[in-house]
Formats: C-alpha cells, sequence, structure tokens
C-alpha cells in the first residue's frame, strides 16, 4: 500500500493507494493517522481514490481510525471511494458513519464551519 499526505486550507489529505487488508497495510495506515494526531494535526481527510481492495480488517481499521481521531478531538472524512470500497460500506451500514464526499474541494470547505452549512 502507498500513502502519502499533504495539507490543504489546514486539513491534512492522506492519499491511500493499493489494498488495506490484514497486515503491514492496516498498521501503516494506523501509524499514518497515530502521527498525525501526535503532531496535532486533527482535520484528516482519507483520500481512497487509488484503494482496490479492502478486507473486514481494513474496514474495522478505517473505524478504529475515526474513533482515534474524535476521542483526540478531531474529525476524520473519507475521499473518493472506489465501487469496490463503496459496496463494502454499505453493505456493512457504515456509510452512515462516516462523512463522504466525492470532491476534494467541497471535502476540505466541509471543516470549516461557514461553508458546511
Amino acid at each position: 500500500m502507498k500513502i502519502s499526505t499533504r495539507e490543504v486550507d489546514h486539513v491534512t489529505i492522506v492519499d491511500l493507494g493499493g489494498r488495506i487488508t490484514l497486515g503491514d497495510e492496516t498498521g501503516q495506515l494506523r501509524d499514518t493517522v497515530c502521527d498525525l494526531i501526535s503532531r496535532k494535526k486533527t482535520k484528516i481527510i482519507l483520500n481512497l481514490a487509488e484503494v482496490d481492495y479492502i478486507d473486514s480488517s481494513g474496514v474495522g481499521e478505517l473505524v478504529g481510525s475515526f474513533i482515534t481521531v474524535r476521542k483526540n478531538g478531531g474529525e476524520l472524512k473519507l475521499l473518493n471511494l472506489s465501487q469496490k470500497v463503496h459496496d463494502i460500506l454499505q453493505v456493512t451500514k457504515l456509510y452512515t458513519v462516516f462523512d463522504i464526499k466525492d470532491d476534494e474541494f467541497k471535502a476540505v470547505k466541509s471543516f470549516d464551519y461557514f461553508f458546511a452549512k
């Protein structure tokens, strides 16, 4: 799995690519989110556009990351779900838990109170 981070208007976007599965991949995602939290980066978007597969452990890690960020006073949103990831979140009913966006600009602006309305 490939992971890179970038900043846009005080929001950290984590670009993910490849597969999110049990093992190193979920560990990499967990480490990335924990590192961001430790650096007080609590506005996080996970860009899943390049994620072609996610298993139950990967879904569990998304939920774990969501909870970790929330416990630390932040927000975690998902961006650009592939059809496979979208379907899995629909089946597991997690689609209603996450704030999911299809447009990066709107996702970044959704952290701003004035634009979120």
